[in-house]
């Protein structure tokens, strides 16, 4: 203890050690001390040391301190201090301040000893291990020195991480610990962990981290909270930046919802902490990823109907139209409104519905670009109105129409500020921003928009008092060719790139707006002009612009002016500029610098604005226009006048293709009028069969009701003087004839009984012939059964025909003795018959209904039997071809059976002959004195041969 009492102590008699020696000997004392309290003695002594002397305990203690992490894993004192020695060589944060070169230093050394440290993979696992030990004084080290680690050298150690087991879950596990300290630094160490590293953002999301940190989010106070919830909005944006599937999770899970509550504001917005500023901004970001346009389209559809849905937008621009709000919180929601609201129909209406809380009220658009054109405002402020007014007209017709509307001359307002105004205010204003920003404007109100573009021709604009009106298009091109004779604050430059991109983008697939153009006799020689003049770099830019638009007008020429048609504006391009010069001139454009910056993505980010030219959609109109323009440059009349006929025959077979799709629809048309025609006569038709039906019924029933009527009208023509029996006949029917045809039915009644037990017989036969066929199939034989069958189902079916022959025959009795009936009603009754006894023939008319309808229901009956009988023929039919279908496959299996029996012979046979060459061949070689030995005499010594060796094993 003398030796740590010297290093920690008072200063003893003799030469003092140096730090080196005193590193090394307590590097010696860790390694060979067997007592746990001198190795935690000598740990602490090393941290003590670790700072002043980084490199030298670094480079001599790093083993040893390792190896105390794997031997000494009980005792968490000298853990806790190993761990922090550790974190002290790695760690590059100084707390006093040095020059560069030594802080370039100090990252030096921090980086060789990360790789020192995790060229062992196993040191990491190790180290993971730790952070599940709940001691303060092991885990918070532990998540200090990981976190180190990662800062150092990121990628490598998120490769180990993602490899070991468990790794990151036990990270993740770090924001559920109580101690605030720990769950703090667990969030900064995730952050690291999860940079650029899609894989681990992924296990992290799927790990239960989007709860976890909006929960943690709303217990601090939410964009009130202090740095735990900035630190909590980092870690979210680095799981969902780029991150398309950690995006679909988020919405998926309804975490959109849960960030409307961080955007309420209230009235009073004075007095911002700049601590809310920072959260308030990062969540405004952290909805920007979800809906940012470098996302899937699909995607960003989903989120915008969901921040739409949940009121998410409504919110964010009650921020927008709210007083007091700082004024760069206020350019990242209007950055944020824009990109929700981008090509989303319902939210672009909803936002044009927005009105600002003034009187009178503004729509929210018309304040945003007073603001736009207003010099006096912050430059980031006017791009994201500009960016705004872009995403609000994103494949946006309805509102390009409404923007348009507010220019014609039938819609303006004099006692309203509109839309319209303000950007033809700005579009011709001093200030060279304010121009270039109206016309990317107007120009985005145009875009793939034709209608738009002819409804803008329209627009008139006075000049000056006793002056004519000129229109927008003609006073566009007035300023162009003023040039530097106005004296404009700003770029020069800039105005004149801006009214060109609007000129492009107006005449760009409009043959009309070209008419416009052209018709002025001063526009061309003044694109001609400036293309074939000598000037500076700055005026590059505008010579590839004037290029472009006097090709667009050659490219969508309808040759309507006679003067300016496309084969005489190239003629005066080789003339004036040459081809080669022209096209050389038109690829100025993309090779400015600017150019590929503004194409990258939408939002107009510029650092000054004087680099403030190019527009992201302008951009992709010069991807697409430069080639066609080249090539329509270049083109002799020969070839166009090809292109032309080409053109003819490709209108003339799109015609007759249209005629036969016209014809096509022609035909389906009458096709389906047929099929409707059909329907409704088919309908009718059904109609008229019930119709018929019901007629029928009537029909009998008024013939019913006519016999009835006879059968009256003779009973009172029968004369007081008749017999009682000639009074007895009825309808020329006599008692005894009654009786007998009661007796007949009687009979028919008895036979119809009897062929339905027939039939009940029959159909047991047919059961008993199905179940005996199956067992012939099954067993193969049992043709006399069969045969003896059929002779049954014979006679049954001879049975059946008698039967049908007597029913017939009992038919046509009936129907005499209904003709007969009929008969003697019609005839007229004999003289001198006396009327019969009413009740009498009451009685007879009830008899002679109920036999009539007994003779219906015994017709019916017939039917039934002969039906019954049809059906026994079919089915005696099928078992007579399942009998010879059976009979087929049996004579099959039989002939299969006589071939393998002949291949059965063949094989003896030849077995037999393999025998006999066998023997006779043993026989020879016995007759040489060769000793053989046959195999049924070895066959029979076998049995012995195993006798005598279990009789040897016992």
């Amino acid at each position: 203890m003398n030796f740590f009492r010297g290093v920690m102590g008072g200063q003893p008699a003799g030469p003092q050690p140096t730090g080196a020696e005193t590193i090394q000997k307590l590097c010696d004392r860790v390694a060979s001390s067997t007592l746990l309290e001198d190795r935690r003695d000598a740990v602490r002594a090393l941290k003590s040391l670790s700072k002043k002397y980084r490199l030298d305990v670094g480079t001599q203690a790093m083993d040893h301190l390792v190896r105390i992490l794997q031997t000494d894993r009980s005792d968490s004192e000298i853990l806790g201090y190993a761990l922090d020695t550790l974190y002290n060589i790695i760690c590059n944060d100084e707390e006093e301040e040095q020059d560069e070169n030594a802080q370039k230093q100090s990252d030096d050394l921090g980086v060789q000893f990360t790789d020192k440290f995790i060229k062992d993979p196993e040191n990491v696992t190790l180290l993971l291990s730790m952070l599940e030990e709940f001691d303060f004084h092991v885990r918070w080290p532990g998540v200090k020195l990981l976190t180190a680690l990662l800062k150092n050298q990121c990628a490598q150690l998120q490769g180990v991480i993602l490899v070991s087991p468990m790794g990151v879950s036990r990270l993740m596990d770090l924001l559920a610990d109580s101690r605030e300290v720990i769950r703090n630094d667990g969030l900064l160490l995730l952050q690291q962990l999860t940079k650029g590293n899609a894989a681990i953002q992924k296990i992290v999301a799927f790990e239960n981290a989007f709860e976890r940190l909006l929960d943690i989010i709303t217990e601090e106070g939410s964009s009130d909270g202090g740095i735990v919830v900035e630190d909590c909005l980092l870690l979210l944006l680095n799981l969902l930046k780029n991150n398309s599937s950690n995006q679909n999770f988020f919405k998926e899970g309804s975490y959109i919802q849960r960030m409307k509550p961080w955007f309420e504001v209230g009235d009073d917005n004075s007095g911002w902490s700049a601590q809310k500023v920072t959260n308030l901004h990062l969540m405004l970001q952290l909805v920007r990823v979800m809906v940012s346009p470098v996302n899937s389209p699909g995607a960003t559809a989903s989120c915008q109907k969901a921040m739409y849905q949940c009121g998410l937008l409504q919110q964010l621009c009650t921020i927008l139209m709210a007083t007091g709000v700082p004024a760069d919180i206020l350019t990242e929601t209007i950055n944020t409104v824009s990109e929700v609201i981008r090509g989303s129909q319902t939210n672009q209406d909803y936002f044009a519905s927005v009105n600002a809380p003034s009187n009178p009220p503004r729509p929210a658009i018309v304040v945003l670009l007073m603001s736009m054109v207003n010099e006096r405002q912050p430059f980031v402020l006017r791009c994201a109105v500009l960016y705004c007014f872009q995403c609000f007209l994103y494949k946006n017709q309805k509102g390009q129409g409404e923007i348009v509307a507010t220019l014609l001359p039938s819609t303006i307002d004099a006692n309203s500020i509109s839309a319209g105004q303000l950007l033809c205010g700005g579009l011709f204003s001093a200030d060279s921003l304010s121009n270039w920003c109206a016309a990317v404007a107007l120009a985005h109100a145009l875009q793939d928009n034709l209608t738009q573009k002819e409804q803008l021709l329209r627009v008139q604009l006075a000049t000056s008092l006793g002056k004519p009106p000129v229109s927008l298009l003609q006073q566009c091109t007035n300023i162009l060719s003023q040039g530097d004779k106005i004296n404009r604050r700003g770029s020069k430059v800039q105005t004149r790139v801006g009214l060109l991109m609007l000129l492009c983008t107006w005449i760009n697939n409009c043959p009309i707006a070209v008419t416009h153009f052209l018709h002025n006799q001063e526009n061309v020689p003044f694109l001609t002009g400036q293309i074939s003049e000598n000037l500076g770099e700055d005026e590059r830019l505008v010579q590839g612009l004037c290029a472009l638009l006097l090709g667009i007008c050659i490219y969508y020429n309808d040759n309507s002016l006679e003067n300016y048609t496309k084969e005489k504006l190239k003629q005066l391009i080789e003339k004036r500029v040459g081809k080669e010069n022209f096209v050389e001139k038109l690829g100025f454009i993309t090779k400015h610098e600017l150019y590929s910056r503004a194409a990258q993505k939408p939002q107009p980010v510029f650092p000054s604005p004087e680099q403030m030219l190019f527009d992201h959609e302008f951009t992709k109109l010069v991807k697409e226009l430069e080639g066609v323009i080249t090539k329509a440059v270049h083109k002799s009349s020969e070839d166009e006048k090809k292109e032309e006929e080409v053109k003819k025959t490709l209108e003339q077979h799109d015609s007759i293709v249209t005629q036969y799709k016209e014809l096509i629809r022609e035909q389906d048309a009458q096709i389906q009028e047929l099929r409707e025609q059909v329907s409704t006569m088919t309908t009718q038709s059904e109609q008229t069969q019930s119709t018929l039906t019901q007629q029928l019924a009537q029909i009998q029933q008024h013939k019913d009701q006519y016999n009835i009527l006879k059968l009256k009208l003779g009973k009172e023509s029968q004369g007081q003087g008749g017999s009682q029996g000639e009074g007895s006949q009825v309808n020329g029917l006599l008692p005894e004839e009654l009786t007998q045809l009661r007796e007949e039915v009687e009979e028919l009644r008895g036979q119809h009984k009897l062929l339905q037990a027939q039939l009940s017989d029959k159909d047991t036969l047919i059961d008993t012939l199905r179940s005996e066929a199956a067992q012939a199939a099954g067993g193969g034989a049992g043709g006399s059964d069969n045969a003896q069958m059929l002779q049954e189902l014979e006679a049954l079916r001879s049975q059946v025909q008698s039967q049908s022959s007597e029913i017939s025959q009992l038919q046509a009795d009936r129907q005499e003795l209904l003709r007969r009936a009929e008969a003697g009603a019609a005839a007229p009754p004999p003289s001198g018959e006396g009327s019969a006894d009413p009740a009498q023939a009451a009685e007879l008319e009830s008899r002679l209904a109920a036999q009539t309808s007994e003779t219906e229901r015994l017709r019916e009956e017939a039917r039934g039997l002969q039906e019954g009988r049809a059906s026994l023929e079919q089915q005696l039919d099928s078992a007579t071809s399942t009998v010879a279908i059976l009979q087929t496959e049996r004579a099959r299996l039989q002939t299969e059976v006589a071939e393998s029996k002949k291949e059965q012979d063949d094989l003896l046979m030849l077995l037999a002959d393999q025998d006999q060459k066998i023997h006779s061949l043993k026989q020879r070689l016995k007759d040489l004195g060769e000793t053989i030995d046959d195999e049924d005499d070895l066959d029979a010594r076998d049995p012995s041969d195993e006798d005598e060796d279990e009789d040897e094993d016992e």
